[in-house]
């Protein structure tokens, strides 16, 4: 099994990202997905959020709501500290029973939006960065998501920065470019993750032969 980290920063285009390595053959966890499934309603997690930050980050039907809660944290970086503590631990947990039900030759790719800011890249056997210049995540945020200029920039500070995550990348994935090029892009990063799987698998072979 090859372990994958994939990450970007918003706006960067890492979801398409993934639904093409996907296409391909990868097994998916999306921490972004999990991070939602552990804050459901009726969850330890989401009675957790609520103590934390009061029951004004429900929705009317006691769900979370989610842009308002991320107005208030990604504009407080203590805040936005008190939410990870809370919801970080539950998507490792999850991730890891994920990945536990994956085939042993799989190549198991994890979307982990935050994996720079949280030092996981020793996680992976490759970290993956889907690139993006500032202008464009901006547009993306702003014409694509429907976010204010203000919230998108809050949001973008609010993460590591470019050079960060590109000082941990062992493949970068250039998404200032049209469909066709990411298309194409992703198919020799694929060829590349499965060339790594085949030799990692190689080598533990050997190790237990031995």
């Amino acid at each position: 099994m090859l372990k994958v980290g994939l990450t970007g920063g918003i706006g960067a285009g890492k979801s398409e990202v993934s639904r093409l390595l996907v296409e391909r053959g990868a097994v998916l966890i999306d921490a972004d997905r999990i991070a939602r499934e552990v804050v459901a309603p009726g969850t330890p997690g989401l009675a957790a959020v609520v103590e934390a930050f009061g029951e004004r980050v429900l929705a009317a039907d006691g769900s979370l709501d989610r842009p308002g809660l991320g107005a208030i944290v990604f504009a407080d970086p203590e805040k936005l500290a008190v939410l990870n503590s809370i919801v970080h631990p539950l998507v490792g947990a999850r991730s890891r029973e994920l990945e536990s039900a994956a085939a042993d030759d799989a190549v198991v790719v994890h979307d982990v939006p935050l994996l720079a800011e949280n030092g996981l890249a020793p996680l992976y056997d490759v970290v993956v960065v889907v690139d993006a210049g500032p202008e464009t995540q901006l547009d993306r945020l702003v014409r694509l998501r429907g976010m204010t200029e203000d919230d998108a920039r809050a949001r973008m500070a609010a993460q590591a920065t470019r050079e960060k995550r590109l000082e941990i990348a062992d493949v970068v994935i250039d998404n200032d470019v049209p469909l066709d090029a990411l298309r194409r892009r992703v198919a020799e990063v694929w060829a590349d993750l499965v060339r790594r799987e085949h030799a990692l698998r190689a080598g533990s072979a050997e190790a237990a032969g031995e």
